[in-house]
């Protein structure tokens, strides 16, 4: 049993579509993040989903259960789901026992209920603290705590860890990925941001222009993305063009292994090809490799970050491409450098992949 299953819907705010037939399946107790620039229609899809919005066509089933099609709406408490705004939302004249509290059924509104659910988010023995008094990270966990507290069969978290600070965002981040997998319970994040969304997630929707514009783990829609909006949208993306040549295709970086999204062209194609960061590797320049001259360097301790602008134009994308560098390697802009790719690396026929249109 799938634990969301969003088919063919659709959304207008008067004359302007905001969701175009947009499909999506998470299975039962998966962490799922749904990614998307501003305007791609995710916050959208996520008020559709919690009951906040009335779709004009389609279907939404929550745990096996019909919640909205052309026929019937649900409101938004007979869906049995939990929200998680950005900001927390909790009140803040309740402290945060009672917060949570606010989210229990009457039947099961008892303070050892509560304090088990405090428990369960590591905020054991904090039950009498206002909001003011806890820390962004210690709020977002109560306000996690009283989503949970119905018992929920989806629980919807939009930009939950926007408002925190960089350190913070990960390990709160981590702990609620935790405590919802512990709960079983089904999960849909909403973000803007390829790492929240590459890290956090079992499966990781794209969405773009109010369609989902590929689905997958993390890892196989990193390194096997259907065209270049996905490929560019999910992190830093040089891409050069090249030939092919069976079940390879020649470069400026030399003959790479490629991974053809839908097939190997006839031998002589033009193509072009997804190089991520970590593919390509400084080498000292020399004759008969890609040679450039480094124009940034940026140094994050436990990589750097390259830019290099090659001496010949080697693809349609930015004149520069972008190399991760694991090491105590130490370049200045000026310096001269060498290039050399290694694969697989994503490949398309030239005419069939898709530029990423203006966000």
């Amino acid at each position: 049993m799938n634990g969301l299953e969003v088919e063919d819907l659709h959304k207008s705010f008067g004359t302007n579509p905001v969701l175009t037939g947009l499909t999506l399946s998470i299975p039962e107790g998966s962490l799922a993040a749904l990614l998307g620039a501003s305007g791609s229609g995710k916050t959208t899809l996520l008020r559709a989903i919690a009951g906040f919005e009335w779709a004009d066509h389609g279907r939404v089933c929550i745990g096996g259960k019909v919640v909205d099609d052309d026929r019937h709406h649900a409101s938004p408490e007979e869906r049995h789901l939990g929200y998680v705004p950005q900001e927390g939302g909790l009140f803040p004249h309740l402290n945060a026992a009672k917060n949570v509290g606010f989210g229990v059924p009457r039947h099961g509104r008892s303070p050892e209920a509560v304090e088990q659910l405090l428990e369960m988010v590591g905020m054991a023995g904090m039950g009498r603290r206002y909001p003011h008094q806890l820390s962004g990270g210690q709020q977002q966990r109560v306000a996690l705590a009283r989503a949970l507290a119905v018992g929920p069969r989806l629980v919807l978290l939009d930009e939950p860890f926007s408002s925190l600070d960089p350190t913070l965002r990960a390990s709160v981040r981590a702990d609620v990925a935790s405590i919802l997998r512990r709960a079983g319970t089904t999960a849909l994040l909403v973000t803007h941001d390829q790492d929240e969304a590459l890290s956090w997630a079992d499966l990781v929707a794209v969405i773009d222009g109010g369609r989902i514009g590929q689905t997958g783990t993390p890892q196989g829609i990193y390194t096997q993305p259907g065209d270049l909006d996905v490929a560019r949208f999910l992190g830093e993306a040089n891409v050069v063009a090249g030939v092919a040549e069976g079940d390879g295709v020649r470069t400026g970086l030399g003959r790479l292994t490629a991974d053809w999204a839908a097939g190997p062209p006839a031998a002589g194609a033009t193509v072009l090809v997804l190089v991520r960061p970590e593919q390509l590797e400084l080498v000292t320049a020399r004759a008969g490799a890609l040679t450039g001259v480094v124009t940034d360097y940026e140094y994050f301790g436990h990589d750097a970050v390259v830019r290099v602008l090659p001496d010949a134009p080697c693809g349609p994308g930015e004149p520069s491409l972008v190399v991760r560098v694991i090491g105590p390697t130490v370049l200045r802009p000026g310096d001269r450098v060498g290039l050399t790719g290694r694969g697989p690396v994503r490949a398309w026929p030239a005419g069939e992949a898709k530029e990423m249109t203006s966000t």
